[in-house]
């Protein structure tokens, strides 16, 4: 702080300044720029995490859209071994309950001669082909990648009347339930859907 005098008819008269700056003018205080810096920091945070859930879901849209695909197909198939001719009504079950699609979690595999996915005949696993290094879909560097971290499994059940408690004859519930793999961790997509003996 430094003390000016200045003599004005006679009487001095002394101003105090403050560092070279006049009295309203100060900076900010080291508490006031660490509370800033905290504020900011967290709101960065934040943001650094919403990125992050952001690229995970990013990677996991591709796969969720072929599980989603798979169960839509097997709920085609269970319709289609309904509409044809070759199968009976109750031949439109599990195996365990007398019918042809496989009880439990199978691998996805192309439909065998009946045309039919998750029955015994199925053939070898799925394949997709992604573009190659350069980008482009279909030239002479696609990647043929198989379908080895998925599996479906389609449970057929007959559905109970809401009154009495008996069983409706022409009416069976369809739950598909897909598995698939993203980033080492198992998810499931699954899609309830009923089929009934009229088509």
């Amino acid at each position: 702080m430094e003390v000016e005098g200045q003599k004005v008819d006679g009487i001095t008269r002394t101003r105090k300044r403050h560092g070279g700056h006049r009295e309203g003018e100060r900076g900010f205080s080291l508490m006031e720029v660490m509370v800033a810096i905290c504020v900011m920091s967290s709101g960065l945070l934040a943001l650094v995490g919403v990125f992050a859930l952001g690229v995970t879901r990013m990677a996991s849209s591709s796969p969720m859209l072929v599980a989603r695909e798979k169960a839509r197909e097997a709920v085609e198939s269970v319709h289609a071994a309904r509409d044809n001719g070759e199968l009976a009504w109750n031949t439109v079950k599990n195996v365990a309950d007398g019918g042809v699609f496989l009880s439990g979690a199978q691998p996805l595999k192309t439909p065998g001669p009946d045309g039919l996915i998750n029955t015994a005949d199925d053939g070898a696993v799925e394949t997709v082909r992604k573009p190659g290094k350069n980008g482009i879909l279909d030239d002479g560097d696609d990647e043929i990648v198989p379908l080895r971290d998925y599996t479906r499994e389609i449970r057929i059940t007959n559905l109970n009347y809401d009154v009495g408690g008996g069983v409706n004859p022409n009416l069976r519930q369809v739950v598909v339930n897909v598995r698939y793999k993203v980033d080492n961790a198992w998810r499931v997509y699954t899609l309830t859907t009923y089929v009934s003996s009229y088509s």
